[in-house]
Formats: C-alpha cells, structure tokens, sequence
C-alpha cells in the first residue's frame, strides 16, 4: 500500500482526462488556426472547451483564455493590470504576505518597475480581515490580487467580502484559485472577480496547461509575442490536447463538488483530530474555514525534511509545504506571516488528498506520524533540552 497525500503538489490524471487526450491526439491533430476542414475541426473542439471552462466557473467563454499553466496565468493578470492602471496614473497593487510565489515574484518585477506594492498582513488563522484590504486602498490602487485558498495551509480567503470592496472603489480584482477550482464552488460574476487563474494538474487534469479569466474591462498585456491565438493576447499555436483533456477533468472535478467535499472534510477533520493529540502540535491555518483535504501541522522539536523522508519509507507521500519551494531550506514564508518561529517553521508537515481516501488509510497516517515524529524527537538533542527545561516550548 501506498498512500498519496500530496494532491496540492499535483494531481493523477483522472482516466476521462487521459481518454480524452489520447482521443484528441490521435483524432483531431489539425492547427485550429486552419481554414481547411481539419484545422476547423479542432477549432470547433477548442471553442467547446473554451465554452466548458466558462460554465465551470461562471464566466462567458470570450473571458476565457488558455495559458501553461498557473504561473503563466498570475504573471499576465498582474502585468495588464498593472500596465492598464499606470496608463490611468494608478500604481499601487495591494497583495497579502501569503501568496504564491508566482504572484510575490512577479509584484517584486513590477515593483523594480516603479509601482508600489502593498502586502497585508493575515491574521493568526491564516486568513485575510477584508477591512485591512480597505485600509490599504488609495486613490492609486489598481489592483488587488489575493489567492482564493493557500497552497500550503489550505485556508479559504473572503473573497466575495474582497470583491465586493473592490467593485465600490473601481479597483481590479484578482484571485490566484489554482488550489482551489476544482475543489471549492466558484462563480465568478457572483463573487465579484474580475481575473482568475488555474492550473489543470491541480484537478486530475494534464500539466503544463491552465486558464487566465480576464472580464471585458480588463485589457490584456501580451507576455508572448506572435500569432494571433487567444484573440491575439497569447501567441503560439494551442495544445489541443490537453486543454480540451483539462476541462473534461473540470467539468468532472466541478460535478457534485458539494458531496465530494462534504466526504472530503470528514476525513479531514479525522486526520487533524488524530494528529492533534501528538504532544507540541499545532494545526496550521483556521480549523474550519479551509480546503476540504487541506491539512498542515508543526511539530516542534523535528526537521520537516526528516519527517518526509521517513513517511515516504512507510509508503506516505506527503509534503512540508509548497511543492515550487521544495528544494529551499529557508522555512515557509507562509508559516512565519502566521506568526510560526523559524525553529518551528522547518518542522512542518501538509498532507492533501480527496473524498477518494479511506478511513483506514487516514487513520494509518496517524499511527504512521506519531511514530515518526517520536523517533525524530527521540534522537534529537534539541528536544532533549526542550524536554529538560533547558530551552522553552514554543508549542
């Protein structure tokens, strides 16, 4: 047996997805950009997919545009917006301490550009007070950008409160939901967002493709220069493939997310209840107002590198934070703008997964960690000194 928990990392294609993209490969290879009845063909196959992807998030499919992936989808909202608010003499974007680094690199980009960058502090549970987003907001505010739930922590941010800020104040509003769709009911007109993006791998669809929603107000700025593909703000001829592959597995990942969520959150609260009576734990990010199969933990006393390697050797797979940062040995940025010491930072552990986990495989987690985690403390010396009042607990 082996136990997958890492689903935040990526995704198993789900069989839909892979019949898809096999199908499309070997069927429908024309250029959509051609005029002959091939290249028509999968013209009609794109426009389907671009149709599928709207109705999944409530968007009209003219908003819809195919990206590599998330990051790509981030670095372009946040340039057009930026862009389109300095035409107007507006240069402020206003962030949280918790995003993706896809977002924190490309603010830091465009503050080198001149624009001045606001990042707003979470609160203790992870999650964003909509107020301090108001605070924060001048005359010069052209965008707010606030991911729609953690990658790391899994917690759900408000984001129709966010939204509907920035609609009274004419303000752009972006949300990186790449951990989110799929998993969370999102529509986007009623949650007043104005650009969104996603990632395919995250929802048992394909790698290396994603979406960019941008409504009609928001002019797009070219990152690829070319063709005229997505209405000439993406050039380069589509991945047929696996965008039409990507949103069979939305529209699977969206249908009855409501059930599958429910049965997601019970496993959930079993794996934080269970792991919580391991002595100078704590759970990472509010306990309810989370991703369903979202669950992150420190441990004081323990490297969270050792911790992986050991559960793996039990045939876990799991993480201690996001997979992009992975090969850092700098803590998470994430744990310390909650308020985690960095000796505490290092021993984190995050396991996700779906309604598809058992019972038994959960309650195996369990056993598994707390065994771990006391053969960790049992060799460390840091722990001894903890343990003989030597050095304080922090936990």
């Amino acid at each position: 047996m082996y136990i997958y928990a890492d689903w935040a990392a990526t995704t198993p294609m789900s069989r839909t997805a892979i019949n898809t993209m096999n199908d499309i490969m070997e069927n429908v290879y024309g250029n959509p950009s051609s005029l002959h009845s091939i290249g028509q063909k999968a013209a009609e196959y794109l426009l389907q997919a671009r149709i599928d992807a709207a109705n999944a998030i409530g968007a009209d499919f003219k908003e819809i545009y195919f990206t590599s992936g998330g990051s790509e989808a981030d670095n372009q909202a946040l340039v057009s917006a930026a862009r389109f608010g300095k035409i107007r003499g507006k240069t402020q974007i206003i962030s949280t301490t918790i995003e993706h680094h896809a977002i924190l690199h490309t603010l830091n980009k465009l503050e080198k550009e001149g624009f001045e960058v606001t990042l707003v502090d979470v609160e203790p549970n992870g999650i964003v007070d909509p107020e301090k987003i108001r605070a924060a907001i001048s005359e010069k505010t052209a965008l707010v950008t606030v991911m729609f739930a953690n990658n790391e922590i899994g917690t759900i941010q408000p984001i129709r409160a966010i939204g509907e800020i920035c609609h009274e104040n004419n303000i752009i509003f972006h949300t990186d939901a790449v951990q989110a769709v799929g998993h969370v009911p999102i529509n986007v007109k009623d949650l007043k967002i104005d650009m969104l993006s996603l990632s395919a791998h995250k929802f048992q669809g394909p790698k290396g493709v994603g979406i960019l929603y941008a409504n009609k107000k928001v002019p797009l700025t070219n990152l690829i220069e070319g063709g005229a593909q997505e209405r000439g703000k993406r050039a380069g001829t589509e991945n047929l493939a696996a965008i039409v592959s990507m949103t069979a597995a939305l529209k699977e990942a969206v249908a009855e997310i409501d059930e599958r969520a429910a049965k997601t959150t019970v496993l959930r609260d079993r794996l934080i209840q269970g792991l919580s009576e391991i002595e100078h734990s704590i759970l990472n990010g509010d306990a309810k107002k989370r991703l369903p199969g979202n669950v992150n933990f420190c441990f004081e006393g323990i490297e969270g590198e050792s911790l992986l390697l050991l559960l793996d050797h039990k045939h876990i797979a799991a993480s201690s934070g996001s997979a992009c940062t992975s090969g850092s040995l700098d803590p998470s940025h994430v744990l310390l703008a909650i308020g985690r010491p960095h000796e505490v930072a290092h021993g984190s552990l995050r396991l996700t997964f779906t309604e598809k986990m058992t019972e038994e495989e959960i309650d195996y987690i369990i056993k598994s960690t707390k065994e771990v985690v006391e053969y960790l403390r049992g060799m460390s010396p840091v722990w001894d000194e903890l343990q003989k009042g030597e050095l304080q607990h922090v936990i």
